[in-house]
């Protein structure tokens, strides 16, 4: 009798990122499912219990946090990892705080995202940058904490950090400012 394969979940709304973790998964026996927004997640996760799943931090109009606690209400022992192209230290602690096993920035390929879902445990060899971030980073993860605080809304955020709103909707199309 054939032992049944994992089931994978991948969250994501860049539909060639998913085609090709997709495949890379499949070649290594994982039985994958893909969904492009929550609520096929949803519907995914609660007629196929995965066992393990990405998400994207950031889908076309909804925000991967809020997913998070549903996702694992409907599949408690999923094993998820948060991938980003937009990361921060406060999404990624708030990720963690949610129930995400870990948390990875994109590009990532599919052995880094298996070994991000099979760690269980924390690293102390991880290395501890020497210099501090750049004030244009340390301005760009209050933006994200702000952004957050205030559930992704726009609007409020801009009244938050009292910036119009349109310059902040710039600021938030840019790529995350490196260290």
């Amino acid at each position: 009798m054939q032992e049944t394969a994992e089931r994978l979940l991948i969250i994501d709304d860049d539909e060639m990122f998913c085609h090709v973790l997709d495949r890379a998964l499949s070649r290594r026996g994982f039985e994958v499912l893909v969904a492009h927004d929550a609520a096929q997640a949803l519907s995914l996760a609660r007629r196929h219990q995965p066992q393990l799943a990405t998400l994207d931090l950031k889908l076309e109009n909804e925000s991967g946090l809020k997913l998070l606690p549903e996702l694992l209400e409907v599949v408690p022992n999923c094993r998820v990892v948060v991938l980003t192209g937009y990361s921060s230290i406060a999404t990624a602690v708030e990720a963690i705080k949610l129930g995400a096993v870990n948390y990875l920035c994109k590009p990532a390929d599919a052995e880094e995202v298996l070994m991000a879902l099979s760690r269980e445990e924390g690293d102390p060899e991880t290395e501890v940058a020497d210099n501090p971030p750049s004030i244009n980073r340390i301005t760009w993860e209050h933006i994200q904490k702000v952004l957050q605080e205030h559930d992704g809304n726009i609007s409020a955020t801009a009244r938050a950090l009292g910036m119009h709103r349109r310059t902040l909707q710039r600021k938030l199309q840019k790529r995350p400012v490196r260290r």
